[in-house]
């Protein structure tokens, strides 16, 4: 086995920064503005807290350390204003230079709320290793909930690169929402390349609007705990070969981790989501992809007016409770559409309930067809940047109802799917964000002299730099997704030249990086390992 290791970012290749950086860390506890003539860093956890308000002007870029895994924790009773437009959205972003971005660079943004969730006492700690034992990880209101709490304004936001574990089935998903109220407004909000789900909703009874999950490695859309918001006009589009190993889901929804009967029930209703699947681009995909939606452990989740394409099984309905919420109509599927799917139906092993025959009743004007290209979606499938729109005389131009969703927050349309004849993507999304020009935050001001060799190697090779003044050097190998493979060594290092051996530690062949750090200087190298 051969590794080929080579410096894929220098000193020379960082632009010193146009706008000021401010590094943020720890707690915002009085009322705070963030404006775009400025970039923020995000270093580790950074609460909102104590009833504070952050506002964020439109046109500001914020980005996440990724060493420190910086995020965002509005806790409960503070407010975030991320309020931007059409032609200046609000980024948070990846610390990471243009081509090295990836999946889970930094944390999130989590918004914690007094909504009720159906956890006992009716508060919880949110998942992913944010609690500080100060109280500002908790959610829900416990025993006087206020369903209408307002946790603030997320409109024209994109949030690229987040997602990280912080231990099995306890993570940062791109944007978190745990007992957030119906006085919060959600819209115009998109999550790229999420290390774990892009939108996770705990509980809670905010409603969303013009959502994107674009190529998230876990669950595109997750609800549990409770939940029971209005979604409507959601689109998701999945890179066919990266998938989590959890199983990689469009919907996945419970009414907690037990399936339990406690109150309130998860009960979102979702309208107009295109859920486009690995199979819409090709057969060759990874093998954790597995539902269109996955519903199970009692959920109530009912879906409406909506797409479910080119996944191996577009709608399972699993466990004995999910099935009964089904056949006693608390659950419903109705006017939508599965295409291209290996399997349209799936229930759990020994399983007796006729899940085509209940989604085909008639009265549901729910469809199936064989092929993707039935739908005929102009390029919604195209990961470079999609055309979504239905082309003309597609089927799901006509065909939706809202006989069942009565509430004034759904508009009605004529359309199946998250697009009609207008693309809501336009002017503020975006498909590349790899690539994007923003301003690097840092330059490298006191590392000179990287080289390797040999190069290539076979079994190690002696990473060389001069450290021009005395510090910690943290340098570790990552996969990808960021994360974490091993520590080549992390220590307090004299001013001077340095070596260091990189070892081959039974790696398997692929890609890989390694990510050197010291001070406010990063490095990110790229580990080609071949057999």
């Amino acid at each position: 086995m051969t590794i080929v290791l080579a410096v894929l970012l220098g000193a020379t290749q960082f632009a010193k920064a146009q706008s000021p950086v401010i590094t943020i860390t720890g707690y915002i506890s009085s009322n705070t503005t963030w404006t775009k003539d400025n970039i923020y860093l995000l270093s580790g956890f950074v609460y909102v807290n104590n009833g504070a308000t952050l506002t964020i002007e439109p046109g500001t870029l914020i980005k996440g350390d990724k060493f420190t895994k910086g995020a965002l924790i509005v806790s409960r009773g503070a407010k975030l204003i991320a309020d931007g437009t059409v032609t200046e959205p609000i980024v948070f972003t990846s610390n990471g230079p243009a081509g090295f971005r990836t999946y889970g660079d930094w944390g999130g943004i989590i918004l914690l709320g007094k909504a009720s969730i159906n956890q006992p006492g009716g508060e919880a700690i949110i998942e992913g290793g944010v609690d500080d034992g100060l109280g500002n990880g908790t959610y829900g209101g416990g025993l006087t909930p206020d369903d209408n709490d307002n946790s603030g304004i997320v409109r024209y936001v994109r949030i690229e690169y987040p997602g990280i574990a912080f231990t099995s089935n306890n993570e940062i998903n791109g944007l978190t929402c745990g007992g957030i109220g119906s006085g919060t407004i959600l819209e115009h909000i998109q999550v790229s390349y999420s290390g774990d789900d892009a939108f996770e909703f705990f509980g809670g009874t905010v409603n969303a609007k013009h959502l994107i999950a674009f190529r998230a490695l876990d669950d595109d859309f997750d609800t549990d705990n409770g939940y029971r918001g209005k979604l409507q006009f959601l689109y998701s589009l999945r890179d066919p070969n990266v998938a989590d190993i959890s199983s990689s889901n469009g919907f996945e929804s419970d009414n907690d981790a037990t399936g339990s009967t406690n109150t309130p029930v998860t009960h979102p209703m979702f309208s107009n989501v295109t859920i486009a699947g690995p199979k819409v681009t090709t057969n060759a995909f990874n093998a954790s992809y597995k539902r269109g939606a996955h519903l199970r452990r009692n959920t109530q989740t009912s879906i409406y007016n909506s797409i479910l394409m080119g996944y191996p099984s577009g709608l399972m309905i699993d466990g004995s409770a999910t099935e009964g919420n089904a056949t006693s109509g608390i659950l419903q599927v109705r006017n939508t559409v599965l295409s291209g799917c290996t399997n349209n139906f799936e229930v759990a092993s020994g399983s007796t309930f006729d899940i085509g025959g209940w989604f085909n009743t008639a009265s549901f004007g729910n469809t199936t067809y064989p092929a993707n290209a039935d739908v005929m979606l102009t390029d919604a499938f195209n990961l470079s940047g999609p055309n979504p729109l239905p082309a003309a005389g597609s089927p799901v131009l006509t065909g939706a109802s809202f006989a069942d969703l009565t509430d004034s927050f759904f508009e009605v349309v004529t359309y199946r799917g998250a697009f009609g004849t207008t693309d809501w993507t336009l002017g503020w999304a975006e498909w590349n964000p790899n690539n994007a020009n923003y301003t690097f935050i840092n330059e490298i001001k006191n590392l000179t002299g990287i080289g390797i060799y040999p190069n290539p190697m076979s079994s190690q090779s002696t990473l060389e730099f001069n450290l021009l003044e005395a510090g910690n050097v943290n340098i570790v190998i990552t996969d990808l997704s960021g994360r974490f493979i091993s520590q080549v060594m992390n220590s307090q290092m004299a001013a001077g030249n340095h070596s260091v051996e990189i070892f081959n530690k039974h790696l398997s062949a692929g890609m890989y990086f390694i990510q050197m750090r010291t001070g406010n200087d990063n490095l990110v190298l790229k580990l080609n390992i071949t057999d």
